[in-house]
């Protein structure tokens, strides 16, 4: 509790530098941190003011004989809560934690409420009061925080929706827990610290053929856009070879849109396994279409592909027509699936929960790795979960999915095994979404461009909070 009080304090005094400090502070241990929090505030000259919004003894051991200012919320009437609010330059928000379930109890929503209607910034305590840690869920009164700091590990229900709204900029703290195993099942955190230093880089006396060689396969006559978008997408997150297997309509468009790709007969069975027999990788899907040509196609793929294949769009949309046979792999680690929510729902109807349960569930029953897209976009395999960190609201335009199946693609060429493959590719796609910084007004293309500055970024660059026991720091939602 010390250590996870002074390391609020610590973020407090350099995120919010001279202002006075104001702890709504609740019954149980996140309520000790924060009165942690104040003592060490004080003691550094910092102005602060605690209000009791449980029971609770106003000369707390935890302030050591500190003369911190304490109230008590029923003592307190509308204006002195008014005026009380109104002069904290940011509240700390120490009133539930991780133990909550369901809506808060009367007084403590009363004064979530108080806090809301403020319009102070608030600086959570390992959570934001009133959200559910381990579902995400929001069934009452629940504060909305500038910053969350987390101590340890992120909460699971802090990156899940509609919590993860609420948390504001994430960032987590080590206070000294011991380490934490590394289970079968456990969920990993995409954040930048862990996926920067696992992207595969370049040798200095490499070639084209060593950086990974990469199948699209997709495009139907007159949707040509969606291969294109996956083949840039291949290339821009590093690819060295990339070939386009599409319809003899979409020739002249992919070879004008992207001359440094390979055109490939889709319907040229010989020319389509020289190609597959060429490739580290394969990416079918992306506007390949339900006829009997993309089932014919999809089943060359399956049948003849000795490497890591990605099925996205329509190869999940024919798989879910049980017009290809599963397993697509005895190898679980072969297959990368990326649907989004409908997708999913197509091929597993009755698989339903959280993101975190659907992608765990699909993973056992497909037997294979599983993306599965939304807000956020989750990862799962037999060895574990990943959540994204990067996943933004301006990701929701059309292509999007094919620009991420073509990164995805990118790396499993590389030799990146699937699960990474796809936390990875979520990471780049929503990092280069947020270096286009262009909002709503966000296309496909724009990510593509971002792809080579989210790639060569340096974790350095990733962590602007200056302090040693900060060990992930995450921009908001949005």
């Amino acid at each position: 509790m010390e250590n996870a009080g002074r390391s609020t304090a610590a973020i407090v005094d350099a995120l919010y530098p001279g202002v006075p400090v104001v702890a709504l502070v609740g019954a149980g241990n996140n309520g000790g941190d924060a009165l942690v929090a104040l003592r060490s505030l004080l003691a550094w000259g910092r102005s602060v003011r605690a209000v009791l919004v449980a029971d609770r003894d106003a000369n707390d051991p935890l302030l050591h004989g500190w003369p911190v200012p304490v109230d008590v919320d029923t003592e307190l009437d509308d204006t002195a809560w008014e005026l009380l609010l109104s002069d904290a330059g940011v509240v700390i928000d120490g009133i539930l934690g991780t133990g909550t379930r369901g809506a808060p109890r009367a007084r403590q929503a009363a004064a979530i409420d108080r806090l809301t209607r403020s319009g102070r910034p608030v600086v959570a305590v390992d959570v934001p009061s009133g959200i559910d840690a381990t579902s995400g869920a929001v069934e009452g009164a629940a504060v909305r925080a500038e910053v969350t700091v987390a101590f340890g590990a992120p909460k699971l229900g802090a990156l899940l929706h509609p919590a993860r709204a609420r948390v504001g900029r994430h960032i987590v703290v080590e206070i000294g827990f011991p380490p934490f195993t590394d289970d079968a099942g456990r969920v990993h955190v995409v954040s930048p610290s862990w996926a920067l230093p696992r992207l595969p880089m370049r040798s200095t006396d490499t070639h084209k053929n060593r950086e990974g060689r990469v199948l699209v396969v997709g495009g139907q006559r007159g949707m040509a856009g969606a291969a294109l978008l996956a083949a840039r997408a291949a290339f821009r997150a590093g690819a060295g070879v990339v070939r386009v297997a599409s319809v003899e309509e979409n020739r002249v468009a992919i070879q004008s849109g992207l001359p440094e790709a390979m055109f490939v007969r889709l319907d040229d069975q010989a020319e389509l396994s020289l190609a597959l027999d060429a490739s580290d990788a394969v990416v079918v899907g992306p506007g390949l279409g339900r006829s009997e040509d993309a089932e014919a196609a999809l089943r060359t793929v399956l049948e003849r592909a000795e490497v890591p294949i990605l099925l996205d769009a329509d190869a999940l949309n024919v798989a879910a027509e049980g017009r290809v046979p599963r397993p697509w792999s005895t190898d679980p680690s072969a297959v990368l699936v990326t649907p989004h929510p409908g997708e999913m729902e197509r091929l597993l109807p009755d698989v339903t929960g959280s993101p975190v349960v659907r992608a765990r569930a699909a993973a056992a029953r497909l037997g294979c790795v599983v993306l599965l897209k939304g807000a956020p976009s989750v990862v799962a395999s037999a060895d574990g979960v990943w959540i994204d960190t990067q996943s933004s609201s301006d990701l929701a335009v059309a292509g999007m999915g094919d620009t991420l199946a073509g990164v995805c693609g990118a790396l499993l060429a590389h030799g990146v095994g699937a699960d990474e493959a796809g936390a990875l590719g979520l990471y780049l796609s929503g990092r280069a979404a947020r270096l286009a910084a262009l909002g709503p007004g966000l296309t496909p293309t724009d990510v593509i461009d971002h792809l080579p500055s989210a790639r060569q970024e340096h974790p350095a660059e990733r962590a602007p909070l200056d302090l040693p026991f900060v060990v992930f720091d995450a921009e908001p939602a949005q």
